[in-house]
């Protein structure tokens, strides 16, 4: 338990650590904290504090840096957050077109990076195997055919075939018709199991199209079945306390490409509720020992659908980027409902 003059010294040491990145020292402290005591006085509460492991000293300096327990002692008791004026929530409310799913999942990632200048990432639960509700052909010149795939929420994927032989219109309405016609709201492994069966009563020339419709079906699920979106990684390059030690990017960049670590901290979010907030090793990923992720859960009518979050330097300004995760989560929820 701190005293009060503890808590209010603490609380500007690290208000001013995350503003200006600089070991904070007495003068400092006694200057923005509003408190009339001595500077002799606050560097006895700072050895206080720096004994029980809230600040430590960098040997480039006399004043000092808060620990991963002083933020965290500062975001759960001394932390008061704002929520975002109604004009900025109507500006990221315009942002999110409720008319593409995997768009309005890439457009609540770009949000959170740009607004923060971190990484932002959303998670979402995998989807089963695709279902597929219209297939269309369309020519688009000698060789080429565009597949228009529509799923059973609206949504539509275009894919360009390139093919060894050239087909009419009419053949490639035919193809779709007989698509259409027997397969509808089947997956495509359903699909490709029911073909297999049945390619040698459909025309010869007619074979390469179903074959390369299915491959590019595949593809479709591939994508349809990606964990998470995550925009601005670039952003943490320039991040001073993050990109003086190369080891750790590299380390930090890794754990991007790969996922599944991060995945895991993502879905361990989505069972609770609200904000969660890990700091430092509190992640228990060693490539974020430096860094502080934001995540909340997201729900699209009534049930939570996945998570998304804010990876930065542990000095981030949480006053502003907790409230931003927070409508962004609400936001991208009500977005997917409407779809």
């Amino acid at each position: 338990m701190l005293n009060e003059r503890a808590q209010i010294l603490l609380k500007t040491l690290v208000e001013r650590y995350i503003s200006d990145g600089q070991p904070v020292g007495s003068r400092a402290l006694q200057q923005y904290s509003g408190l009339e005591v001595s500077s002799a006085t606050i560097r006895n509460v700072m050895a206080d504090l720096e004994e029980i492991g809230l600040v430590s000293s960098p040997h480039t300096s006399a004043g000092r840096i808060p620990t991963g327990m002083a933020y965290r002692l500062f975001v759960d008791t001394m932390l008061i957050t704002k929520p975002l004026d109604s004009a900025r929530v109507q500006q990221l409310e315009s942002q999110l077109q409720p008319d593409n799913p995997s768009r309005l999942i890439a457009q609540a990632s770009n949000i959170l990076s740009d607004l923060t200048q971190f990484t932002g990432v959303v998670a979402t639960t995998k989807r089963n195997a695709i279902t597929v509700r219209q297939i269309e052909f369309l020519r688009l010149g000698e060789k080429r055919v565009l597949l228009i795939i529509v799923m059973p929420d609206g949504e539509v994927e275009n894919r360009v075939l390139l093919m060894e032989r050239d087909y009419t219109q009419s053949q490639l309405t035919e193809a779709a018709n007989f698509l259409n016609q027997n397969y509808i709201g089947c997956s495509f492994s359903q699909i490709r199991d029911r073909l297999q069966g049945e390619l040698q009563q459909l025309h010869r020339d007619m074979n390469a199209l179903m074959v390369a419709a299915l491959a590019a079906g595949d593809a479709a699920e591939a994508k349809q079945a990606e964990d998470y979106v995550i925009s601005g990684e670039h952003r943490l390059l320039h991040v001073q306390d993050l990109s003086s030690d190369m080891n750790r990017l590299r380390g930090l960049f890794t754990l991007f490409e790969q996922k599944t670590e991060l995945l895991q901290l993502l879905d361990a979010s989505r069972r609770g509720q609200g904000i969660h907030i890990f700091i430092g090793s509190e992640s228990g990923l060693a490539s974020l020992d430096e860094c502080s992720v934001i995540t909340a859960p997201y729900s699209a009518d009534g049930q939570v659908v996945g998570t998304l979050a804010v990876v930065g330097p542990k000095r981030m300004d949480y006053e502003r980027v907790i409230p931003i995760v927070d409508i962004t989560a609400r936001l991208l929820g009500n977005a997917l409902s409407q779809n």
